[in-house]
């Protein structure tokens, strides 16, 4: 026995480099297949490697002998133990050519020790692997996939990738493995190539055919489908028997681990026989064996699917865990990939380094329209490429698994309430619980955690002076937001009293009570978050309470059981006046009802109506639906709805320039028919752009989706609320009241939302100004904030919260968006008397909060918020779109039904608010959205 092999991938930095080099080797595995697919006109996209099954049968099992050699019995391998298995033999070209055809043969192998434990097996029908490494294996792949031309380019890169002498190995390698006749695949001994663990000891196995297996004759020469008819007609006779052998490791240049292109000679490392593998006797022509092998073939063998008694070993090997799920999930329309074509990488390139040199000396939203149009499309690219940043901890190197569970099939045609399952191929991803990402690298700066005080910034640069009104929107465009990001993002936090964040007060500054009644403190107490990292006593990853996907949860809620509770069979349960049913408290019952307050409380009324309705619609169309199908076809349509109202609404509404409507508009649909100079632009630069994200597939641009602690900074937009509404009549524009923003929250809404009415609501918010976003504009009510018995200074709390997740300040918030430094006071802000209380206040322009340099920032003409949060705003808005399988690749009339890809299409927000509040026909805009300011009613006088 040797137990003193070793594989050769020690020190993180080594392992995270592989694991890097495995990521991008899986993207050449799809692009191999997207090659193959087009060679072949195949309809859909085959296994990489060994797509015709010649053999397909799960009525096998594999025998261990009654008494194995020394050291061998580990785990599931037993004296005498008999497991059930599933086995899959093809041939290795990655498409359905003859068997006749010069070729490999494989077998894949599946042992099911129970319901938990699989063991993959895999295994050709040649000694030793042409490929040292998972470079060379996927680099000759690549080389050979695809037409005549694309082989002979793919060969002579090949030699310049690895050299001729390696090029000329691998060819005689393949070329000799080719070579040979096959009489049957009954008779053929297949070869593991890589190593695996055996418990202490790493072995190859090798399959062979029992020693009286019975021979075969001459094989037709024309007939394609030769080998899979003769072991049909072998098996209609008897079994087909192979024995299981194993080679021990010996020494690291006799038998190596990381090198599969050296054989493992029987001299050096004679096999040893542990098992045999039992293929029983049947009638594989059948319509039941045909079932079975339809069921083989969706299966995805990957030798991962083991436990770490058994794992595969060597760079090869660990590669195959990526690469394989990869190209299965591609093959199962779990998982897509798309290259940019030659044009649009020549001229991408091109104008990306043209606008850099431009963008010195002007700024994307000084230029002409078109050429603003597609400056922003190269800096999303730019954005792409650099700012997405995953905060889970990667596997490396790879780990051991059972086998991944097929997705639920309820979830591939409606949403999960808890985000799994929108990629199918990793369905965890964008999922409750998941962390938040980051666009930059992080900056924990304990040092200035209190520095600058917070509540001498809150007091002395955000604190409400005097109202600032933003007019060109209505109060709606201020609850939309606020409605948009409860279903986005939600840090989970500690009740007060655990753990608390401790501010202390600044010198003269009054005591605080911390919750209502309590008693005066020196020191202003904040709720916790509760991180899934620390490191060094610093909390480094937080995670989002709800799920990261624009999926409508702050409607629906975010788990089946909170779901569940607002359902009444297909409907969301109201009352019999159409409004939010309330809790024992006096709190709507909805979704998501944390800072609660009537702006939030008729949105989610008017979108639990439109569900309502929806759903009477999807009855009257589709009569033999059941409840389920009607409630979850109509969250789709509803929140689909909602992100499109985003997109193409809310968002051109506060970012007003021509620029940026015709770049969202373009997002939804994508360029106007009309628009000749765009689709040019488009066609030379991004073509995918050219039809709206909806017409595209999944693409997660190279980090798997998440929403991020700087996008959540970056909406922190708290401004928009003014601190005092006035209500009127929407019949006769009489005033009917004034309510300050305590007396419209928290337990007051419910019962002022009755007593007002949604439609007169509506109408008060329609013709009134949020606030701006700027400096002295923080809302009043909020700095002095009753929220679920926690007394808080809201600004206080935004700019704790953004400090202690670390996220940069402004200064490098700005350059890690490839934007140039700050380097005079005066360049921050136009007011001169905020100029001096910022250099008052922090004294470095380095130090500057993210919140308040954002605030303080001028603005583009036209826009609601500054340049910097909207480099942001560029790479996730599109982001979420994108990455969103129910917004790209199944937004589509068999999952969403015909009659709701209509209602998406043809509905707005100005239609929501009529179709629920008809008599508000006259005051909402005629030519803008309904989030720019309504007509209001004239008072009638006597």
């Amino acid at each position: 026995m040797a137990t003193n092999w070793a594989e050769n991938n020690n020190g993180d930095p080594a392992k995270e480099a592989e694991r890097r080099e495995f990521d991008r080797l899986a993207i050449d595995i799809m692009r191999a297949q997207l090659k193959a697919r087009k060679a072949t006109g195949a309809a859909s996209v085959d296994r990489a490697f060994h797509a015709k099954a010649l053999l397909a049968v799960e009525h096998a099992h594999l025998a261990f002998a009654d008494t194995l050699p020394e050291g061998l019995t580990v785990g599931f391998a037993k004296p005498g133990a008999r497991y059930r298995a599933i086995v899959r033999i093809s041939n290795a070209a990655n498409h359905a050519g003859p068997d006749f055809a010069r070729d490999l043969r494989g077998i894949a192998l599946r042992v099911i020790v129970s319901d938990k434990e699989h063991h993959d097996w895999l295994a050709t029908n040649f000694h030793v692997s042409h490929a040292r490494n998972a470079r060379q294996f996927v680099r000759f792949a690549g080389a050979t996939a695809g037409g005549r031309v694309s082989r002979v380019c793919g060969m002579i890169g090949l030699v310049f990738s690895e050299g001729p002498f390696e090029t000329i190995r691998m060819l005689r390698n393949v070329s000799a493995a080719r070579g040979r006749t096959i009489r049957s695949i009954a008779l053929e001994s297949y070869w593991s190539r890589g190593a695996i663990k055996w418990g202490d000891e790493a072995v190859r196995f090798i399959i062979r055919p029992v020693a009286d297996a019975p021979s075969a004759g001459d094989p037709p020469t024309r007939d394609p489908d030769y080998l899979s008819k003769e072991a049909a007609s072998r098996l209609a006779q008897g079994d087909i028997a192979f024995d299981l052998l194993l080679q021990r490791f010996v020494d690291e240049t006799q038998t190596p681990i990381e090198d599969t292109a050296i054989a493992w000679r029987e001299s050096v490392s004679p096999p040893e026989r542990v098992a045999t593998i039992t293929i029983a006797k049947g009638d594989v022509g059948e319509a039941a064996a045909r079932a079975t092998s339809r069921a083989v073939e969706g299966l995805a063998f990957n030798p991962w699917n083991t436990t770490d008694q058994f794992r595969p070993l060597g760079n090869l090997n660990r590669a195959r865990k990526a690469a394989y799920d990869a190209s299965s999930a591609q093959r199962l329309s779990m998982r897509w990939h798309s290259d940019p074509i030659r044009r649009n990488r020549f001229f991408s390139a091109l104008a990306r380094i043209t606008f850099r040199g431009i963008n010195k000396l002007v700024e994307w939203h000084r230029l002409p329209l078109h050429a603003s149009l597609l400056n922003l499309d190269m800096f999303r690219f730019v954005l792409r490429r650099d700012n997405l940043i995953d905060t889970n901890t990667p596997e490396a190197p790879p780990t051991a698994r059972p086998v991944p569970p097929l997705p639920l099939e309820e979830n591939r045609v409606s949403r999960a309430f808890d985000g799994r399952d929108n990629d199918l191929s990793a369905p965890d991803m964008g999922s409750v619980g998941q962390p938040f990402g980051r666009n930059m690298k992080p900056d924990y700066r304990p040092d200035l955690f209190d520095t600058p005080n917070p509540v001498t910034v809150s007091e002395t640069l955000l604190k409400r002076e005097a109202f600032i009104p933003a007019r060109s929107l209505n109060i709606l465009a201020a609850a939309w937001i606020q409605f948009q990001v409860h279903d986005w993002v939600d840090h989970a936090r500690l009740n007060l009293g655990q753990n608390d964040v401790k501010v202390p007060l600044p010198p003269g500054f009054p005591r605080w009570r911390n919750t209502p009644g309590g008693a005066p403190e020196d020191v202003m107490r904040i709720a916790g978050n509760i991180a899934l990292n620390e490191s060094d006593g610093l909390q480094t990853v937080f995670g989002n309470k709800t799920s990261h996907w624009w999926d409508g949860s702050e409607v629906y809620g975010a788990d089946l059981a909170q779901a569940s509770k607002l359902r009444e069979g297909a409907k969301i349960r109201l009352t019999t006046d159409y409004y939010l049913p309330s809790d024992i408290n006096g709190m709507d019952i909805t979704g998501f009802n944390q800072s609660w307050w009537l702006g939030l409380s008729a949105l989610h009324t008017l979108f639990a109506r439109e569900h309502n309705v929806l759903c009477d619609e999807l009855a009257r169309h589709y009569p033999n639906w059941t409840d389920d199908r009607r409630y979850h076809t109509a969250r789709l349509i509803v929140s689909a709805l909602i992100a499109k109202i985003h997109t193409v609404e809310w968002t051109p509404a506060i970012l007003a320039t021509r620029a940026i409507d015709i770049a969202l508009k373009n997002n939804w649909y994508g360029p106007s028919a009309k628009d000749w100079t765009t689709k040019l632009g488009l066609w030379l630069l991004d073509v995918e752009s050219s039809v709206g994200i909806p017409l595209t597939k999944p693409n997660h641009t190279g980090a798997p989706y998440c929403l991020t602690e700087d996008f959540a900074t970056v909406y922190r937009l708290h401004p928009l609320l003014p601190d005092d509404y006035a209500f009127y009549n929407h019949r006769d524009g009489q005033h009917l009241e004034t309510r300050h923003f305590p007396q419209i929250q928290g337990r007051e809404t419910d019962d002022e939302m009755r007593r007002i009415g949604l439609a007169d609501t509506l109408y008060s918010f329609g013709i009134a100004n949020p606030g701006a976003i700027a400096l002295h504009n923080y809302p009043n009510a909020l700095r002095a904030f009753d929220r679920d018995g926690e007394l808080i200074d809201l600004a206080v709390v935004d700019l704790v919260r953004t400090r202690r997740r670390g996220v940069p300040r402004y200064n490098d918030f700005r350059a890690s968006l490839h934007k140039p430094r700050i380097k005079r006071w005066e360049d921050l802000c136009d007011d001169p008397e905020s100029v001096r209380k910022l250099r008052d206040v922090y004294g470095s322009i380095d130090v500057i909060d993210t919140m308040t340099g954002l605030f303080a920032e001028p603005v583009p003409s036209g826009f609601g918020f500054s340049d910097t949060a909207f480099r942001i705003f560029i790479l996730m808005a599109s982001r979420r779109l994108q990455s969103d399988r129910f917004l790209t690749v199944d937004f589509r009339p068999e999952i969403y039904s015909p009659f709701g890809m209509d209602w998406i299409e043809q509905n707005s927000m100005t239609s929501v608010i009529l179709r629920h509040c008809p008599e508000l026909a006259s005051m909402t805009p005629r030519d803008a959205s309904a989030f720019a300011p309504w007509r209001p009613v004239p008072v009638r006088t006597l």
